[in-house]
């Protein structure tokens, strides 16, 4: 048993998607072994940990979060002794592994689901959420997250199973405390492997209550994950963190409020909605406002501030490439406004995360037809909208725009054939590896990647960044945002122009730069800021 360093809070996590990172034996899918060969390069950027999306045996009807083995590695990420060798190796290079667990539902395939398939008086069928229909109808009107009914008839049992993804992600019964305990065994089982902690797949969906239709933020929500604590990662030394897509501050500070002995802090997504249409779906696009942006994350910032961890993120596995949503992935822009985005996040109080590719300056990968694409979500929209009557380019432009596959497509680590990715055929395709590669942006010390770096690096060394308060700063520019962090005696000013133009903003004459940290044009800091400039200064005050 190990009390708890916190030592997450300095730390910058790396989430690596397996499937897209590094392929070593030619089959086009990224494996184990691969992030083995690049853990060199992890090391050089200088990233605390590694949070790799699923590699557990599934059916991949939604890439892996679709389990049917959670103490089986799936075939074409290797074997266990690979992931063995993978925290071994990782732990020389002070790296921790962070597993991705899905504890929501778990695969049809899985040997719990097949067992429950044989009947109410198997003991695994109460393992999942069944009920009978009304006459001809579901029992409800839960809807699925991919789309139409959440449930699914069984004509053997004459029954429904609830299913909040796909089909094939039949939803545990989490009232059930055998289950609960068959999840605490193999949860245990990971955390003696000396993996470095959890990221929990939509976990605010685990306290649902079907016959009222209440999904998230059900009332046993909590009373599960202290119980989880107790039962699991309590014992040990490791970080936390749970996918809660109905986060409000005050939420989050009952998920990461230490003396509640819950997790160490949520993924909140309110900032990566303000792009969409009030109460539509994330289709539904929207020019963003960086001040409404900058609104939000203060308020985060404010809000938990002592209460709560924030987790600071512009990308994951199921979001759009950040510089090519909110950026600017012309040539001539990508790698500043890529600074500019990276020097706004990481000053914040939080733990940042980086997704594969981020700190190389990686952009969407648009396509013209649904035959170019994977994901299981925008071909489920795709149909939908179809029937509803939304031209084809209208649709396409939606998942051009946010479809999950622009983050999937396959790391680029050089110039050559297949982007040193694979010697076979990539299960996604590539994007322009010749223009945004590892290997070129090593060889520039301009780069995005030494961008990166540099902000992990003073995250580390400045107590100001993790431990200091949080105050916005009026501009008096909506395209310029600011604001201070401070600590004892000693201030920090970050001030970033979200826009392509040149920006006018007065800062206050008090602030007298003191130290420069960061900055991304190679020029004096004036009154007058370049398109997308960004900088990180202590200031005399």
């Amino acid at each position: 048993m190990k009390e708890n360093s916190n030592w997450w809070k300095k730390a910058v996590i790396y989430q690596i998607y397996p499937r897209s990172f590094q392929d070593t034996n030619g089959d086009g899918i990224g494996d184990l072994k691969g992030i083995v060969e690049r853990l060199d390069y992890l090391a050089l950027l200088g990233v605390d940990a590694l949070w790799l999306s699923p590699v557990f045996e599934s059916p991949n009807e939604d890439n892996g979060y679709d389990i049917s083995n959670y103490e089986k590695i799936g075939a074409e990420y290797g074997t266990m002794a690979d992931m063995d060798e993978l925290i071994a190796k990782a732990k020389e290079q002070g790296i921790r592994i962070i597993i991705d667990l899905v504890v929501n539902h778990t695969s049809d395939e899985h040997q719990w689901f097949q067992e429950a398939l044989k009947g109410p008086e198997n003991i695994f069928h109460d393992f999942y959420i069944w009920r009978k229909g009304i006459g001809a109808l579901p029992p409800n009107n839960l809807k699925s997250n991919f789309g139409g009914s959440a449930w699914c008839y069984v004509p053997d049992l004459d029954a429904y199973y609830l299913y909040l993804h796909s089909k094939k992600q039949p939803d545990l019964n989490w009232e059930n405390e055998d289950m609960r305990e068959a999840l605490w065994k193999m949860m245990n089982f990971w955390l003696e492997k000396g993996i470095g902690g959890f990221r929990l797949d939509v976990i605010d969906l685990i306290g649902k209550i079907p016959d009222q239709e209440i999904t998230k933020n059900g009332p046993k929500l909590h009373e599960f994950l202290q119980e989880m604590n107790v039962k699991t990662f309590g014992n040990y030394d490791v970080v936390t963190v749970g996918e809660t897509w109905g986060a409000t501050p005050e939420i989050a500070q009952l998920y990461s409020e230490e003396t509640r002995n819950e997790l160490s802090m949520v993924f909140q997504f309110e900032h990566i909605n303000l792009d969409k249409q009030a109460g539509k779906r994330k289709w539904d696009l929207k020019k963003l406002d960086p001040q409404e942006l900058h609104r939000v994350f203060s308020k985060w910032q404010i809000d938990l501030a002592g209460k709560g961890w924030n987790s600071l993120f512009w990308n994951n596995h199921d979001l759009p490439r950040i510089i090519s949503r909110w950026g600017n992935d012309d040539k001539e822009y990508r790698e500043v406004s890529g600074k500019m985005l990276a020097i706004y996040l990481h000053f914040m109080q939080g733990t940042p995360y980086i997704y594969q590719g981020e700190e190389i300056g990686m952009v969407n990968y648009p396509v013209s037809d649904i035959g170019e694409i994977d994901d299981i979500e925008s071909r489920r929209m795709y149909q939908e909208r179809s029937l509803q009557g939304y031209s084809n380019e209208e649709i396409i432009n939606s998942i051009n725009a946010k479809g999950r596959d622009n983050a999937r497509h396959p790391m680029q680590w050089e110039e050559e054939e297949n982007a040193g990715f694979t010697t076979g055929t990539p299960w996604l395709k590539l994007g322009e590896a010749q223009k945004i590669n590892v290997k070129k942006a090593l060889s520039d010390k301009n780069s995005l990647f030494y961008t990166y770096q540099k902000l992990i690096s003073l995250r580390k060394k400045l107590s100001i960044i993790t431990e200091g308060t949080y105050q916005s700063i009026d501009t008096n520019n909506p395209q310029v945002l600011s604001y201070v962090r401070q600590l004892g005696q000693e201030t920090l000013l970050v001030v970033v122009n979200f826009s392509e133009n040149e920006q006018m903003v007065t800062i206050d004459p008090e602030f007298q730069i003191k130290e420069l940290l960061i900055h991304n044009y190679d020029q004096k800091i004036t009154q007058s800021l370049s398109p997308y400039e960004a900088f990180a200064v202590i200031v005399k005050t």
